[in-house]
């Protein structure tokens, strides 16, 4: 019995250590510098993605545009 007890009293500590870690601590309020650089990051990652996606995009739409200007031109033939 005294080893379950530990046991328990063993994950009871565990547990109230991983609840007081999740509290916040303090004001936070603010973002701190780190934040705003993870936020950027991916902000960064973002934009060079649809660099490519529009630059792809507007091929696509000349693509389809001019074949159909081509057919056209082929049947006043």
């Amino acid at each position: 019995m005294k080893k379950a007890m530990r046991g328990l009293l063993g994950w009871m500590m565990v547990y109230g250590a991983s609840v007081a870690y999740a509290a916040p601590a303090g004001e936070g309020d603010e973002v701190s510098l780190l934040g705003y650089l993870f936020l950027g990051f991916f902000a960064l990652i973002i934009v060079s993605q649809l660099v490519p996606a529009c630059i792809l995009f507007v091929g696509m739409v000349k693509g389809v545009f001019s074949a159909s200007n081509k057919t056209a031109a082929a049947r006043t033939e």
